[in-house]
């Protein structure tokens, strides 16, 4: 996490910007609580959608990546994609889907493979008492592979963060439930520090 944390800080130092406001969903989110906690200065207000601040177990991971350098992503694609949407998203909208799987798969593999290690050697739990920055917590309530006691954790440990469960959706809630999602971000980028 330090390296993709400290990538994005080169980004916004090559952008000229001086803070942001954050929203990151599964590795995103990772590597959001990273920033919060370690650059502080940086993240005005912070969102973590379907995510963990520590997500073992570590072996899976890495056996995850050794299959992914062997094989490729399309070795791994559809169970990790069947985790991504609820079954009855699945059926209604297999385009969607399809439009997610293709994506995995054009991803590169040794790229894949070296976020599956980040994730593997994550521990961000003793970092989440320094986070600051208002902090919203998006869960899935039919996440399988960050459920919803992984934000729970994450709640209990960022000083005042909150927590939004939306229902029908599972890892990308994002996409089963574009409206809920986009309403809870807008409503906590938008509000004044007074506001809470």
């Amino acid at each position: 996490m330090d390296l993709l944390g400290r990538a994005v800080l080169r980004t916004l130092d090559h952008l000229d910007v001086p803070w942001v406001h954050y929203a990151g969903l599964s590795l995103g989110g990772m590597v959001g609580m990273w920033l919060a906690a370690h650059a502080p200065e940086r993240v005005r207000r912070l969102a973590l959608l379907c995510t963990s601040a520590s997500l073992g177990p570590a072996e899976q991971w890495r056996e995850r990546a050794a299959t992914v350098r062997a094989a490729g992503l399309s070795a791994i694609a559809d169970p990790v994609v069947a985790r991504w949407f609820t079954p009855a998203f699945a059926v209604a909208r297999p385009d969607v889907v399809a439009g997610h799987r293709a994506m995995l798969t054009a991803t590169p593999a040794t790229g894949y493979a070296a976020c599956c290690e980040a994730i593997a050697a994550m521990d961000l739990r003793p970092d989440l008492g320094r986070i600051g920055a208002p902090t919203l917590v998006v869960a899935g309530a039919d996440d399988p592979a960050t459920p919803v006691s992984h934000a729970r954790e994450i709640v209990r440990r960022v000083p005042g963060a909150r927590l939004a469960v939306v229902g029908a959706a599972a890892h990308l809630a994002n996409v089963e439930q574009p409206e809920r999602v986009c309403r809870l971000l807008r409503d906590h980028f938008d509000e004044e520090p007074g506001d809470r």
